[in-house]
């Protein structure tokens, strides 16, 4: 016989089980912390149906209607596109860097630029003075040659030419190498001696500089004789000067016979009130207010509170064939700033009174990303060879002198001396005249880059000025004006008129001018002009973008899910099968409604082990009647 086994289970089983599935059900149906959609479509549709985007909703709600949802649906992504074309038009607006110009009118105590004031000649200096009467007599046959002018019957105190024996580092034999002679116009060959079937007028005065070797010439030509012997005496003259060992030398100061009078706010002004130098063309040159430890402040504008000057300007033993202008040569400028007379400066006239006034004004721009300006120079690749601060000029004087140094290997006189070289003369450099000019060409096409590399400085400070003349002393005055002076200058000269000019220099109003600039677009502006935008074309709000932000973190994590299942149903089917002690619940609910009778017994100790599935109860006959056998 055999014992028999109901397979029906407890009544507190049953109960127990029932309120798990109850609880199961609960917490399927209440709302999760973090929502994710089953679907594209089920994003898609609750966004336009919830969103505060304008227009979004006629996306879905017409779903019967195809005509009217594409429509929409055009109409929808065609001003999202117009929209982002203006965003793409704000940032490039924004990233162009504009600035406002900002001008401001101040008032207050105006500090008193530095004025350079030279004597438009160069003096004929001891230390030079037989190499440069060598230089006029060479010149002197130069001109009897090529236009039959005698300068014996302008001036009568020329010495006779010299005929002793030249050697090589004579000043003739130089001369000689760099002759001034006629040039044809058009090829510029030789014009034969003599040759009188050709006009005057189809030629041009010039001089060839060679290469070292010969082998290449530099054709440095002028269609105007006066420029051609200026240029050609210069070029001579230059080397005579680079030839003296110290520049101190030609430091021959004579502030007295050349400023008979010189006052600054009804004050007289001292030795200590000015600095000298000596230029190479200008002459000798004073520069007052010039960074000194008390500088000049004007506290009224107007003709009485500036400087007044009357400065001698008679030619007395200067070089007339280096300048061809009497008179003297002013420049108003910033201190700690050198003056450049061939710049900024301009001439006063003999017997005339100029009166200039002045307005300041200052500029200061934005730096970095807004303009390419310098604060301080120390950014840009070229360096400082003055002893002042950065400006423009100063840059590009500065590059012309360093490439020239590495060309040429020397220094042009005119700039200042780089550490460890020497300046040019053809003593000691035989081509660097050829050199240089070919390097000057370069220069101005900006071959070399210095125009490019040297940039404006963030501040700086100008004067706009305007002038005055008439005629001084008058001619009821002249007399007693040229009396006083004479007995207390020692002022005697045959040319009264042409002898003395006075300059008055001052403030036009107390006000300056200062030029600012300011970001036009900043970040607020442009969060508040994409606003705007945003606002024109949807009505909505930044909360509105934060629900679009919200559509594609959400689209992004459906995108994560889904491929995440795709890669788990891939590893389900593969050959292998599932690894071992894995239970899977979907396979186990598609087995079991196929179980066997026999089998019953091992279903229900399963279960027994995990949670109860509505899939795992019998699918067949009541267990009441069901009995097991041994």
């Amino acid at each position: 016989g055999g014992s028999a086994k109901t397979g029906k289970m407890p009544e507190g089983e049953k109960t127990r089980q029932c309120k798990q599935e109850e609880e199961q059900q609960k917490e399927e149906d209440r709302e999760g912390l973090i929502e994710f959609y089953s679907s594209y479509q089920e994003l898609f549709q609750f966004f336009c149906s919830n969103t505060t985007i304008h227009g979004a909703i006629r996306l879905v709600c017409s779903k019967k209607n195809k005509m009217k949802t594409a429509f929409w649906s055009v109409l929808f992504f065609l001003t999202f596109g117009l929209m982002y074309w203006q965003f793409g038009i704000l940032y490039r607006e924004y990233f162009s860097y504009p600035v406002n110009l900002n001008l401001n009118l101040n008032s207050d105590r105006l500090t008193f630029p530095a004025v350079t004031l030279c004597t438009l000649n160069p003096y004929r200096y001891s230390a030079i003075r037989k190499k440069l009467d060598e230089l006029d007599q060479i010149t002197h046959q130069t001109l009897l040659d090529l236009y039959d002018y005698n300068m014996s019957l302008a001036r009568s105190n020329w010495s006779t030419l010299s005929t002793q024996k030249r050697n090589p580092r004579s000043l003739l034999h130089h001369v000689q190498r760099h002759p001034l002679r006629r040039q044809k116009r058009d090829n510029l060959v030789n014009l034969p001696e003599n040759s009188p079937s050709v006009d005057k007028n189809d030629w041009k005065i010039g001089f060839v500089l060679c290469s070292e070797n010969n082998k290449d010439c530099f054709h440095q030509a002028y269609s105007s004789g006066v420029d051609a012997v200026r240029e050609w005496y210069s070029f001579h003259y230059i080397n005579i000067l680079a030839q003296m060992p110290d520049a101190k030398a030609l430091d021959e100061s004579d502030f007295e016979n050349f400023i008979y009078s010189c006052r600054f706010n009804e004050a007289t002004c001292d030795k200590a009130n000015y600095t000298h130098f000596h230029h190479p063309l200008y002459g000798n040159c004073y520069t007052f207010n010039d960074n000194s430890s008390r500088l000049w402040t004007s506290s009224l504008p107007g003709i009485s509170n500036g400087l007044s000057l009357v400065v001698r300007t008679e030619q007395n033993d200067f070089i007339p064939l280096l300048s061809t202008v009497t008179g003297a040569r002013v420049m108003v400028h910033d201190q700690n700033e050198p003056a450049f007379m061939d710049d900024g400066g301009f001439n006063v006239r003999p017997g005339i009174e100029t009166s200039i006034s002045m307005r300041k004004e200052t500029t200061v721009r934005l730096g970095g990303s807004y303009s390419d300006c310098t604060e301080d120079g120390s950014d840009v690749p070229v360096q400082n060879l003055y002893s002042s601060r950065y400006t423009e000029q100063v840059c590009i004087r500065s590059c012309f002198q360093l490439n020239m140094v590495e060309r040429c290997g020397c220094a042009y006189y005119f700039y200042p001396l780089p550490t460890g070289a020497e300046y040019c003369d053809y003593t000691k450099h035989v081509a660097w005249g050829y050199c240089y000019y070919k390097l000057l060409a370069e220069f101005k096409a900006d071959v070399l880059g210095c125009f490019h590399k040297c940039r404006k400085p963030c501040k700086m400070t100008e004067y706009q000025l305007s002038a005055g003349y008439s005629r001084w002393p008058s001619a009821v005055s002249e007399d007693w004006v040229f009396y006083v002076l004479s007995q207390q200058n020692k002022y005697n000269i045959t040319s009264k008129r042409n002898g003395i000019a006075k300059v008055n220099i001052f403030f036009e109003e107390w006000n300056y001018k200062t030029n600012g600039e300011s970001p036009a677009f900043t970040v607020v502006t442009l969060l508040s002009q994409l606003g705007n935008q945003w606002s024109l074309w949807f009505g909505s709000s930044v909360l509105s973008v934060m629900e679009l932000a919200e559509l594609i973190l959400d689209f992004i994590a459906i995108t994560f899910i889904l491929a995440l299942r795709w890669f788990r149903s891939r590893q389900q089917l593969s050959p292998l099968g599932p690894p071992p002690n894995s239970y899977n619940n979907t396979a186990f609910q598609d087995e079991a409604p196929g179980l066997s009778a026999p089998h019953r017994f091992t279903v229900e100790a399963v279960v027994t082990m995990l949670p109860s599935y509505n899939s795992l109860e019998p699918h067949g006959p009541s267990r009441d009647g069901e009995v097991g056998h041994e």
